[in-house]
């Protein structure tokens, strides 16, 4: 019998996991489950989105309340997503996951039965503080559960996004033929408060804390365990690295150590990430969350059609979620987000000039091309490319600030859409935004990092020790 693998430190670990060829057993459930925290968070988006015009209506909300309400979430979460990477770096990534599902049950239903703004508006606090919580530990810790060769499929939570998105829209369509009435804005929100019970519940019993986490923490009998009870991976705990003993005797990273994610080698990474980040959240929350009412200027004021055509605006986001995946592969993540930036400024170029001068077929495919060209290169990439840039002992603080810049593009993109509508109308508005993806596109082209063409942060000794020491310079590609 060969002797089991010894496990000194996170580097270890990320090389067993690394080893794997593919994912099953419990480690795919769990993996999903991880999965299902990220559809809550688009479902209770897209709740919003599309019982938006009968709550307006219902609850006579002027613009400037109805770009609160929407901005709400995603504002929260400029706080929420450092420290959910702060809490995941010091208690592990499995409890704030828990913590976040809690707030998002009672956001969901406090806003459902809401009787005036003021109320919906403090559900929606809540459902913000999941969000932002959610996002950043779930991503970092899906990069420590996923093989290296599989690391690709981080980008399918684009396509998880954009499923959770159109099953909430084919909900709303079904309580509007059941005749609920305006109050159909109510149901479409309160369901999230179903699902995010559901995955409480599967989370509490089946998820493991990360073993990566664990070894980083100086726990290797934790970490060997772990390992084995998600993969089957039998390897002992052995004498902890230098790294390893560094990193427990040094003081728990904080937010005082996030200026080793903007020094040495560290620090493009953290400019690239961000700026997709930011730039692809901007653009869909300005352009993709308001199709329900692009879909009114195009299929007319009907809420059934415009309901559809959203749904069929993003079976287009699902299938470009689906293709980041192998693009992000074949090209790597930096190169696919430039090429999907591209796709989307001249999109909104063409939407801004050709608005209500074209036929409907032309119409609609402008926006489908938005969708494409957003699911499948930047709007996946902006997660992914954090979560695998920085080494374990940084990586949920990494997420956490990358994520926060990308938060203040939701904010912006949600706030100002509605104000610049008013103002200059829908088709200068889509030319206003073009900029986005242009600035998006040069930052791509002009640093050259991408996670998909290098060594893994781990494998590679980037551990920072808790001292904001600065990392090595990257490993060389290949």
């Amino acid at each position: 019998m060969a002797p089991r693998p010894s496990v000194t430190g996170a580097a270890d670990i990320a090389a067993l996991i690394d080893g794997l060829g593919k994912i099953t057993g419990r480690a795919r459930i769990i993996w999903f489950l991880v999965f299902g925290g990220l559809f809550l968070d688009a479902y209770s988006n897209a709740a919003l989105s599309a019982g938006l015009g009968p709550m307006t209506d219902q609850m006579e909300l002027t613009s400037t309340q109805i770009s609160v309400l929407t901005a709400t979430a995603p504002a929260l979460a400029i706080i929420f997503n450092p420290l959910g990477g702060w809490l995941a770096t010091r208690i592990g990534r499995v409890p704030p996951l828990l913590i976040a599902k809690g707030f998002a049950i009672a956001g969901a239903l406090i806003a459902a039965f809401a009787g005036d703004f003021t109320v919906v508006w403090f559900g929606r606090v809540l459902v913000g503080v999941a969000y932002g919580i959610d996002f950043a530990v779930a991503m970092a810790l899906l990069a420590e559960y996923t093989p290296a060769r599989l690391s690709g499929r981080l980008n399918l939570w684009q396509a998880v996004w954009y499923t959770a998105t159109t099953g909430n829209l084919a909900l709303a369509l079904l309580f509007f033929q059941l005749d609920t009435g305006a109050d159909i804005w109510r149901w479409s929100v309160g369901s999230a408060a179903v699902i995010a019970a559901a995955l409480l519940l599967g989370q509490a019993l089946m998820l493991k804390e990360s073993p990566a986490w664990l070894a980083g923490k100086g726990r290797l009998e934790q970490a060997v365990a772990h390992l084995d009870g998600i993969y089957g991976i039998k390897a002992v705990a052995g004498t902890p690295d230098e790294a390893t003993r560094a990193a427990a005797q040094a003081p728990a990273i904080g937010f005082r150590h996030a200026g080793v994610l903007f020094k040495g080698a560290y620090l493009p990474r953290t400019v690239l990430a961000s700026v997709i980040s930011l730039g692809q959240s901007m653009q869909y929350f300005a352009v993709g969350w308001y199709l329900p009412l692009i879909s009114l200027a195009i299929f007319g004021e009907s809420f059934e059609k415009a309901t559809i055509g959203s749904m069929v605006f993003n079976a287009f986001g699902i299938a470009g979620g689906v293709l980041s995946a192998y693009f992000g592969r074949r090209l790597g993540l930096r190169l696919s987000s430039a090429a999907g930036f591209a796709g989307v400024f001249v999109a909104l170029v063409a939407m801004g000039l050709t608005f209500e001068k074209v036929p409907t077929a032309v119409a609609f495919l402008l926006p489908v091309l938005f969708i494409l060209c957003h699911s499948a290169g930047p709007g996946a990439n902006g997660k992914s490319i954090a979560a695998l840039s920085y080494s374990s002992d940084v990586r949920a603080l990494g997420t956490g600030v990358t994520g926060m810049v990308g938060s203040f593009g939701s904010v912006a993109g949600l706030y100002l859409f509605p104000q610049i509508k008013d103002a200059l109308g829908l088709a200068h508005t889509f030319l206003v935004l073009s900029v986005v993806p242009l600035l998006g596109l040069i930052t791509c082209l002009v640093i050259k990092w991408d996670p998909m063409k290098a060594a893994s942060p781990d494998e590679a000794g980037e551990q920072t020790t808790g001292t904001g020491a600065r990392p090595p310079a990257p490993a060389a590609t290949h």
